[in-house]
Parts: structure tokens; sequence; C-alpha cells
């Protein structure tokens, strides 16, 4: 029965980690192919529009931020939401202006 206990609470444990280790699957979606595929900076000019800021990277190349206004905390009764989220997407563009990495939190 010990046993049992044990194995069920390191079950439990994993699940809980595996549930909270997760990103955003949209953004993920989104930007993993980017990445992949070497999409530019007129790209995601023209799809997601200007950025919020703009800056150089040491060693050529540039950061683009994305400010947006992501979803909220409902409410006990799930009646609407009242805190929206403040979400940050940052894109880092190399040398020849295609994206070379990408971070996002908050979203």
């Amino acid at each position: 029965m010990r046993q049992t206990g044990s194995f069920l609470g390191w079950a439990f444990g994993l699940l809980l980690v595996a549930g909270c280790g997760g990103g955003n699957p949209y953004l993920d979606a989104t930007l993993k192919p980017a990445e992949l595929q070497g999409k530019d900076k007129a790209w995601f000019e023209k799809n997601w529009g200007a950025p919020s800021g703009k800056a150089p990277r040491f060693f050529g190349g540039e950061t683009w931020t994305y400010f947006r206004i992501a979803g909220g905390t409902s409410s006990r009764f799930g009646d609407f939401n009242y805190t929206p989220n403040q979400c940050q997407i940052t894109l880092k563009f190399g040398k020849d202006e295609k994206l070379e990495d990408s971070s996002y939190s908050g979203c």
C-alpha cells in the first residue's frame, strides 16, 4: 500500500510539472516556423504591424519588441475578464534581417 501511495504522489507531481511548463501554443505555432523558414523583418511588419520598440544588437542586427494586451483573469464565476495581461514578444534579427531568436512573457 505504501508503494502505491508513493507512486501516485510521484505521478501527480510529474503531471503538475508538465501542466505548468507549457507556453503559449498560438505564439509557438507562429514563431518557431517563422524562425525555421527564415522570415524577415518585412514579413513581421506586414503581418504583425510596426513593433512597439526597436534596438540595435551588439554584433549587428536588431531586436524588436511588441507589447500586446492579452486576455485577463476571469472572476470566480467566469462572467468577465478584469485584469488584462501585458504580453511582451521579443524578436531578434540577424545582420541579414532574418529572425534568429524569439521569446515572450506574460502571454
